[in-house]
């Protein structure tokens, strides 16, 4: 019989052999192709020396093509928790070296184990994707694996944040799982995302095209907009994977942490007061407005290269979380189009899940108009917009800068869809169209037209008749809209307010 001691070196060697994964050859590989292993990303991710790892002896249990006489350590994925700035965090990590990363049976129970206790102890869960796809030997066993996923994912939607780690190949169903998240974050070079890859696309249209062309890190950040962030390398996307755990709260319950500020709640800056041009076709950078306007002039941008008319973004009010969006007049001209709806609409949800006020600044023209916009569902996907600002209910804070015409105006968080505060600078135009052209229908026959049309204008092109309305609450100098937007927050601090009882409302998807 096995002393003590021999047995606790047994658990050591066995404990070795799970750390070495697929073998110093195969981690090899793994770093000629500039990636890092399973583990070593979850010792970059989290705190040193606070990750437990769990289910580690797990093992496949699949008999098929002699698979009886495979050991992969782990079933070729890392689960566990720890923390991450000192909060508690759960992740998996697939290991590329043990089998491809393949996902069979086991390998989804181990992360469906993880899923579960994060929804039971309400921390974000993080999964970091780096594998073949299913592992086709445990065949029907693998597919129902995704299946259980999946459901976890919808479980755990809008109750704790789900982030999303591309680090690798992800193809197939395994796609989805990610899709189903809050946030996915890509490699540029690295890792790739689809459905179907090049060799069956060729065989079944012929169209040739690479892996990085189809789904590469930019192609999904520019292109399709399924990945909300395109990083230089595995530290850059693990850094800022930590930057964006630090906007959210672990779960539904709480509130985001506040984060202290050395940047004075009451600082005012002329230069908001020249920064809009007096052509008001003109375009200028609306970032330089949020910058100016929030902590130290810190933003991060969610989905940056996606949809550029339109910034979403977190950054910080005196401290607090907030989710800003605000149109974008250097592309597009800040119209709405449907990538720009969806984008948006997408992040309000987001922040209204979690707890997190909306602050929008608002200088849109209208909806893009054009025959690919309206046979693309320019309605259908507008309405999202719509939609996701009047299911939200958290503190909402509108500022109108120029123009907010028309159904835009609407769209963009008017006093209707529930703002609680509605800023305007006096650069502001709220109306149902441009004033030049609203001047030529109303004047079309009068004699004294053009005098007209230079009346209307000057009375109409402003924010004083929304104001005496009651649709605008304050009009402000632009260099006070920190100190304004602040106290308005601080005043929404306490909100609460209620939607009619239902199972879930049904969003024009």
């Amino acid at each position: 019989m096995a002393t003590v001691q021999e047995k606790i070196e047994l658990l050591r060697r066995k404990l070795k052999t799970v750390e070495m994964g697929g073998g110093q050859d195969k981690i090899d590989k793994q770093h000629e192709k500039g990636k890092m292993t399973a583990r070593e990303r979850l010792q970059r991710l989290f705190d040193v020396d606070s990750f437990t790892e769990i289910s580690q002896f797990i093992r496949h249990r699949c008999t098929n093509f002699d698979m009886q006489e495979k050991e992969l350590p782990g079933d070729g994925v890392v689960t566990g928790y720890g923390t991450v700035d000192g909060r508690l965090v759960f992740a998996y990590a697939e290991d590329f070296t043990v089998e491809g990363g393949s996902l069979g049976e086991m390998h989804a129970h181990k992360i469906c184990q993880v899923q579960e206790m994060a929804l039971k102890m309400g921390a974000p869960v993080i999964g970091i994707n780096d594998s073949g796809g299913a592992r086709i030997q445990e065949g029907v066993d693998a597919l129902s694996g995704f299946g259980r996923i999946f459901m976890n994912n919808t479980a755990a939607s809008g109750v704790i944040p789900q982030i999303s780690v591309i680090m690798g190949p992800c193809a197939g169903g395994a796609v989805y799982s990610p899709a189903l998240t809050d946030f996915i974050f890509m490699v540029k070079n690295t890792s790739n995302m689809f459905i179907t890859g090049p060799a069956v696309i060729k065989s079944v249209t012929a169209e040739e095209v690479t892996a990085e062309t189809l789904g590469g890190a930019m192609t999904h950040h520019t292109v399709s907009g399924v990945a909300h962030f395109a990083c230089e390398d595995e530290v850059d996307c693990i850094d800022k994977i930590k930057v964006l755990l630090s906007y959210l709260p672990s779960n539904n319950m709480e509130e985001v942490p506040l984060v202290e500020t050395n940047d004075d709640p009451a600082r005012e800056d002329e230069a908001l007061n020249s920064i809009i041009p007096d052509n008001d076709n003109m375009p200028y950078d609306m970032l330089e407005i949020i910058r100016s306007c929030v902590d130290d002039g810190t933003v991060y941008q969610v989905m940056e290269g996606y949809a550029q008319n339109i910034i979403t973004c977190f950054a910080r009010f005196d401290g607090q979380t907030v989710g800003i969006i605000a149109n974008q007049p250097k592309f597009l001209a800040g119209c709405l189009d449907i990538n720009a709806s969806a984008k948006a609409a997408r992040f309000i949800r987001c922040c209204d899940s979690f707890n997190i006020p909306l602050v929008t600044f608002v200088d849109v023209p209208g909806f893009l108009p054009g025959t690919t916009q309206e046979f693309g569902g320019i309605i259908r996907h507008g309405a999202k917009m719509l939609y996701a600002y009047c299911e939200a209910t958290v503190p909402k804070v509108t500022v109108v800068v120029r123009k907010a015409y028309g159904g835009a105006y609407i769209a963009m968080c008017c006093r209707q869809l529930g703002a609680d505060m509605v800023y305007a600078w006096p650069t502001a135009e709220i109306a149902v169209m441009g004033p030049d052209g609203a001047a030529n229908i109303i004047f079309k026959r009068d004699p004294e037209k053009d005098k007209k049309k230079q009346e209307y204008v000057e009375e109409f092109s402003t924010p004083y008749k929304a104001a005496e309305h009651g649709y605008v609450d304050c009009v402000i100098e632009p260099k006070e809209t920190r100190r304004r937007v602040i106290d308005a927050l601080a005043m929404l601090f306490s909100k609460r307010e209620e939607r009619p009882a239902k199972k879930h409302g049904n969003i024009p998807l």
